[in-house]
C-alpha cells in the first residue's frame, strides 16, 4: 500500500512513501507515560516470584535479628506477599477470633451457645489492610522529606511480611488461657517489631534513629490491637 499522491518534491526518486514508515520531519510522540499507572503489565514484576523465593522470605521474617531482608529483596520486591499475607491474616482474625471468644466463654459457662460476629470481618479488613499499606506509605513521604532514600514498594514488602508472625500466632491464641495468650501475642510482637526495625536501620541513615524506634513500637501496638479485640 502507498501514500497518494506521491511526494514529488525533495530529493529524486522519493515519489512515493509506504504506509509504514512516518513521513520527513514527523516526530512520533512517546507513549504517555501516566498510562503506565492503570496497566495491570506494569504490576506484574512485583509478582513475579515462585514459591521457593516467598518461603525463603517468611523465613526470613520469622528470624527478626537477622537484619539482611533488604539485601534479599534488591533485585526483585515484591508486593505478593503483602497481599497474600494481609488476606490470610484477616481471615484469620475473623475466624479464630470468634473462635476464641467462644471458647473463653465455654469455660466460664457451659451453656453459652455458639455465634459469629460478622462485624470481625469488617474490623479485621479496616485495621490490617489499612496498616499494611498506610504506614509503609507515612514512613515513605516522612523519609522522602528528610533527605533519605526510601523505596514505597520495598516498605510494603517489608511491612507485608512483617505481619505473618501473626497468621502463626493466631494458632496459639486459640488457647483459653488469657496468662498464655498474652505471652504468645508479646512474643509475636516483639519479633514483628524487631524484624521491621533492624531491616529499617539497616536502610536508612543513622541519623533518623527516632524512625526505627517509632516503627518498633508502631508493629508492637498493632500486636496489642490484635490481642485486645480479637482476642479479647
Amino acid at each position: 500500500m502507498q501514500i497518494f499522491p506521491p511526494n514529488n518534491g525533495g530529493e529524486r526518486g522519493k515519489g512515493y512513501q509506504t504506509l509504514g514508515s512516518p513521513p520527513e520531519g514527523f516526530e512520533q510522540q512517546p507513549e504517555n507515560g501516566s498510562k503506565g499507572v492503570f496497566s495491570i503489565s506494569s504490576y506484574t514484576q512485583y509478582f513475579n516470584v515462585d514459591t521457593d523465593i516467598v518461603l525463603n522470605r517468611l523465613m526470613s521474617s520469622l528470624y527478626p535479628i537477622g537484619g539482611d531482608f533488604f539485601s534479599k529483596i534488591d533485585a526483585n520486591p515484591d508486593l505478593y506477599g503483602l497481599i497474600w499475607i494481609s488476606t490470610t491474616l484477616v481471615f484469620m482474625l475473623a475466624a479464630f477470633g470468634n473462635c476464641a471468644t467462644y471458647l473463653m466463654e465455654k469455660h466460664s459457662d457451659s451453656t453459652t451457645s455458639w455465634s459469629f460476629d460478622v462485624s470481625y470481618i469488617n474490623l479485621a479488613a479496616g485495621s490490617v489492610y489499612g496498616y499494611a499499606i498506610v504506614v509503609p506509605v507515612a514512613f515513605y513521604f516522612l523519609l522522602q522529606y528528610l533527605g533519605s532514600n526510601a523505596s514505597l514498594v520495598r516498605f510494603w514488602c517489608l511491612w507485608g511480611y512483617s505481619l505473618f508472625v501473626f497468621v502463626l500466632a493466631s494458632f496459639l491464641l486459640l488457647i483459653p488461657v488469657e496468662f498464655l495468650r498474652w505471652i504468645v501475642i508479646i512474643l509475636a510482637g516483639s519479633a514483628s517489631a524487631c524484624f521491621v526495625a533492624l531491616n529499617l536501620r539497616s536502610y536508612i541513615a543513622e541519623n533518623l534513629s527516632l524512625m526505627v524506634v517509632a516503627a518498633f513500637f508502631l508493629q508492637f501496638a498493632l500486636a496489642i490491637f490484635i490481642k485486645v479485640w480479637f482476642f479479647p
